[in-house]
C-alpha cells in the first residue's frame, strides 16, 4: 500500500501546506495596504516551507478502496481462511478471513513494492518466500530487488539475495524440506545482464547456485515441480527485450527444460516429437498432480501457437487447442495452472478459463475483473483457490462460482493526480484497469471516508482527469487506448451526474 498510497496521499499533503501557506498569507495580508497585498500573497504562496511544520503532518489512506493488479498468490495449505496475495505495486498482503480483510505484512521490511512470487512452505507454513519485480511482461513492468523470506507467517522479512535478477516469476519449494527452494529470476527486462536463471538453495537462502541458464538476453519465466516427485522440474526459458517504444518476444534462446535429478542436471526438451518447429516466445507450463505424466504447454511461437498436450512426461506431444481465447497478448498472459482433478487444467488470460477434458475444450470462468495474472488452487480441495487479477485478488470457495470482493484492498494504483479548490477538497485521477475516480479529502460523518463517498469521473484507465478552476462540478478527462473511454476526450458534470460530452475525432470545451 505504501508505494500506490503515496501518489494519492503525496497531493493531499501538498494541498494542506498550500492551503495553510495561502491562511497564513490571509492573516498577514491584513495589515498591508491594500496595493501591496496581492503581492505578499503570491509571495508567501511560493516560499519553501520549513521542515518543523510538516511535523503535525501523516499520511492517511483516503480511497478508494478498490484493488489493483495481483501478480502473485498463494494459500496455507492447512489453515482455510489465510491467503497471501502479491501485488505489482504495493507489496504483500495477507488475509486470515477468506478475503474480508486485507493486511498489508511487507511495509517496513520490503524496499520494493513490485511482487512477481509468493511461495508457501507446505511442510512448515510460517516459512514463506517472494520474489520481487513483476513476473509477466507486459508495456509497463515494475521490477524488484530479489528474494524475501519470512519464518514467522510474515511478521518479520528479510532479504536473502539474488538483488540484480529484478524480475521473479516463480518459487518453489521442495515439499518436505523448506530449505531447498528454486527460484526462476527472470532477470533484466530492458536489456541483458548475468544474475538471471534458474536458482537453487539447500539452506534456506543463505547461498545460491546457478543451475540452469541459457544466455544473458533469456531467463526463466515459469518453473514448476512434480508434485509426485520433488526430483522432477521443468523450466520455461523466455528470450525477451523491453524496449522504451517497443517488446520483442521471443527468440532462439526461448524453450523447455526438464530436470530429473531436482536441478544438478537439465535438458532441453523444446524440440521433442510433437512440438512446432519454430521459434518460440513465452512458455506456460503445468503438471497434473493427480497424473504427474499428464504435462501442458502453452507456447507463443512463430507458427504452431496454442496449447500442447504430453502424456509422458515431456517425451511427445499433440496440440490440443489453438483456442484465440487463452492466447490473448501471449507475452503478458501465459501462466497456466492445473488442477487437482485429472484433465483439469486453468489458464490465466483477460478471462479466467477452465477446462475439464484435458486442455481441448475451455468454459470461461467468471470472475471479480478481467486481466487474471495468477492462480492457486488447493491440491486437496480444489473448491478453495485465489485468483490475482487486474482488481486485486479474490478468494473462493466453491471452485470459482463466487469471489470476495475487490472493493476492500487499498492498492489502487493512480497515474496521476489533480486537487480541486473546494472545501473541503477533493482529488481526482484515473486509475489502472479501473476509471477515473474523485476522493474526498474529508468524510460527511464521523465514519471518515467511505467508498460511497468516492465518484466516479470517466471511463478511462490512463491519462489525466483535470478539475475545471472555479468549478469542481466539471472534470474533463483524456486516456490513452485503454478501457471503454480509450483513446477519448471526455466532459463530465457533476450537476447533472453524466458524461455530458464523449468525442473521439473532435475535442470541443
Amino acid at each position: 500500500m505504501k508505494n500506490m498510497t503515496q501518489k494519492i496521499i503525496g497531493s493531499t499533503v501538498l494541498a494542506l501546506v498550500l492551503l495553510g501557506a495561502a491562511a497564513q498569507a490571509s492573516e498577514e495580508s491584513k495589515s498591508l495596504p491594500a496595493q501591496n497585498k496581492q503581492t505578499q500573497v503570491v509571495s508567501l504562496s511560493t516560499k519553501s516551507v520549513a521542515a518543523d511544520s510538516l511535523n503535525a503532518l501523516h499520511w492517511r489512506n483516503i480511497g478508494p478502496d478498490v484493488g489493483s493488479r495481483v501478480s502473485a498468490v498463494a494459500g496455507h495449505p492447512t489453515k482455510p481462511a489465510v491467503f497471501y496475495s502479491g501485488n505489482a505495486y504495493s507489496g504483500v498482503w495477507k488475509t486470515t478471513d477468506g478475503g474480508q480483510y486485507w493486511e498489508n505484512i511487507s511495509d517496513g521490511f520490503f524496499t520494493s513494492g513490485s511482487i512477481g512470487a509468493i511461495a508457501v512452505s507446505q511442510s512448515k507454513p510460517d516459512v514463506i518466500y517472494v520474489g520481487t519485480g513483476e513476473g509477466n511482461m507486459r508495456n509497463d513492468v515494475s521490477w524488484g530487488d530479489g528474494v524475501y523470506k519470512s519464518v514467522d507467517a510474515g511478521k518479520t522479512w528479510e532479504n536473502i539475495g539474488l538483488k540484480d535478477t529484478r524480475h521473479i516469476p516463480r518459487i518453489v519449494v521442495h515439499p518436505t524440506n523448506p530449505d531447498i527452494v528454486y527460484v526462476a529470476a527472470f532477470g533484466h527486462a530492458f536489456g541483458p545482464n548475468e544474475e538471471r536463471g534458474v536458482f537453487r538453495s539447500l539452506n534456506g537462502g543463505k547461498t545460491w547456485k546457478k543451475i540452469l541458464y541459457k544466455s544473458d538476453k533469456a531467463g526463466p519465466i515459469e518453473l514448476v515441480m512434480d508434485p509426485s516427485n520433488p526430483s522432477i522440474l521443468y523450466a520455461a526459458i523466455y528470450q525477451f527485450d523491453r524496449k522504451f517504444w517497443t517488446v520483442k518476444s521471443g527468440g532462439p534462446d526461448s524453450g523447455i527444460w526438464k530436470s530429473t535429478d531436482g536441478g544438478d542436471t537439465w535438458k532441453d526438451i523444446s524440440k521433442n516429437p510433437g512440438l512446432p518447429d519454430s521459434v518460440l516466445g513465452r512458455i506456460g507450463i503445468a503438471v497434473s498432480p493427480a497424473n504427474p505424466s499428464q504435462v501442458w504447454a502453452l507456447l507463443e511461437a512463430e507458427e504452431g501457437r496454442g496449447l500442447y498436450g504430453s502424456k509422458n512426461g515431456g517425451a511427445t506431444w499433440e496440440m490440443l487447442s489453438d483456442n484465440p481465447s487463452i492466447q490473448n497478448r501471449p507475452f503478458y498472459f501465459s501462466r497456466i495452472v492445473a488442477g487437482a482433478e485429472p484433465d483439469t487444467l486453468w489458464v490465466n488470460n483477460i478471462r479466467l478459463s477452465k477446462s475439464t477434458d484435458g486442455g481441448r475444450k475451455f468454459t470461461v470462468v467468471g470472475a471479480p475483473h478481467d486481466d487474471c495474472q495468477d492462480v492457486w488452487i488447493d491440491a486437496n480441495n480444489p473448491e478453495r483457490m485465489i485468483l490475482g487479477h487486474d482488481g486485486g485478488a479474490g478468494v473462493s470457495f466453491n471452485g470459482g462460482k463466487s469471489w470476495s470482493s475487490m472493493y476492500n484492498q487499498p492498492t489502487t494504483a493512480f497515474y496521476r493526480v489533480d486537487v480541486d479548490d473546494q472545501f473541503p477538497y477533493r482529488l481526482y485521477g484515473n486509475a489502472q484497469d479501473l476509471v477515473g475516480f474523485s476522493v474526498p479529502s474529508a468524510g460527511k460523518t464521523y465514519n471518515g471516508i467511505s467508498y460511497h463517498d468516492t465518484e466516479i469521473v470517466n471511463t478511462s484507465e490512463s491519462g489525466y482527469a483535470i478539475v475545471k478552476p472555479g468549478d469542481p462540478d466539471v472534470v474533463y478527462s483524456s486516456a490513452a487506448l485503454s478501457m471503454a473511454g480509450g483513446g477519448a476526450f471526455q466532459r463530465f458534470d457533476a450537476g447533472i451526474g453524466v458524461w455530458c460530452e464523449f468525442q473521439r475525432s473532435k475535442i470541443s470545451i
